[in-house]
């Protein structure tokens, strides 16, 4: 059985209707189990979302009836991708496919759907190779992220990786520079984004992670005249890309 929670996500009720989703390899966000909930073939469902990685949430069966709309989920519900999820290794083969240099954009902790949405939509048309996101403490590629894409997921890969930090590494292992955005950076006009470029863009209430802004080989800022200090992550984000767009331009002539 399926349908749809809260109009932004496409919910999966019920053991069987799960079951025939990780049998099929389709994209699973999140596994939601009621606690206590072992017998059967749960047990096989919780083994197989294990080794996928894919994140498990035990919540209060009261919560799960709410999310199922009353309906017979026996103790099993998951939330199911718009998309299908790239490797970092994709993103790198579109680069060299086009022949250019590697550009992509890392979101830290973005909770918001139209965020995510927006920044996705933004990075295709700014020319980037694509986008990694978190699979915990952020949004994944939800029904309402595809809505505010505006089709852009068709062609900017988004790879959902288990560790940001660890991901950093292995960009900056391959040649690519890390920038963060953040507070107290060097100006966005005087930054020099040649060469591999991994932009990372936090959630507006907590900005860019600790760990991740001392992984990063720059902080590029932008100037606050206003009253106050920070914009919405999908405009700083599409400031910054259309400025890496704009070098890149200037330096290889191609418009």
């Amino acid at each position: 059985m399926e349908q749809h929670a809260d109009g932004e996500r496409e919910l999966l009720v019920g053991r069987n209707a799960v079951l025939e989703a990780l049998k099929s390899g389709r994209e699973i966000n999140t596994l939601l189990v009621a606690k206590g909930e072992r017998g059967g073939s749960v047990g096989r469902i919780l083994a197989d979302c294990r080794d996928r990685r894919i994140v498990i949430k035990e919540v209060d069966k009261r919560k799960l009836d709410f999310l199922c709309g009353q309906g017979n989920h026996q103790g099993v519900a998951a939330y199911v991708a718009a998309h299908a999820y790239a490797e970092l290794d994709d993103l790198f083969a579109l680069a060299q496919a086009r022949g250019e240099a590697p550009f992509f954009l890392v979101c830290d902790n973005l909770e918001d759907p139209h965020n995510l949405g927006a920044v996705i939509r933004t990075a295709e048309a700014a020319g980037a190779h694509g986008v990694i996101i978190p699979k915990r403490h952020g949004v994944g590629l939800t029904w309402a992220v595809a809505k505010a894409a505006a089709g852009a997921l068709e062609y900017m890969p988004v790879a959902r990786v288990g560790n940001l930090a660890a991901a950093l590494d292995q960009l900056k292992a391959r040649g690519v520079w890390v920038y963060a955005a953040d507070m107290d950076g060097t100006p966005w006009c005087d930054v020099s984004f040649s060469g591999g470029v991994a932009l990372i863009v936090g959630a507006e209430g907590s900005g860019v992670s600790r760990l991740l802004r001392e992984k990063s080989d720059f902080i590029v800022s932008l100037p606050m005249k206003g009253k106050i200090n920070s914009l919405n992550a999908s405009v700083a984000a599409g400031i910054l890309m259309y400025e890496v767009s704009r070098q890149r331009t200037r330096e290889t002539g191609k418009g």
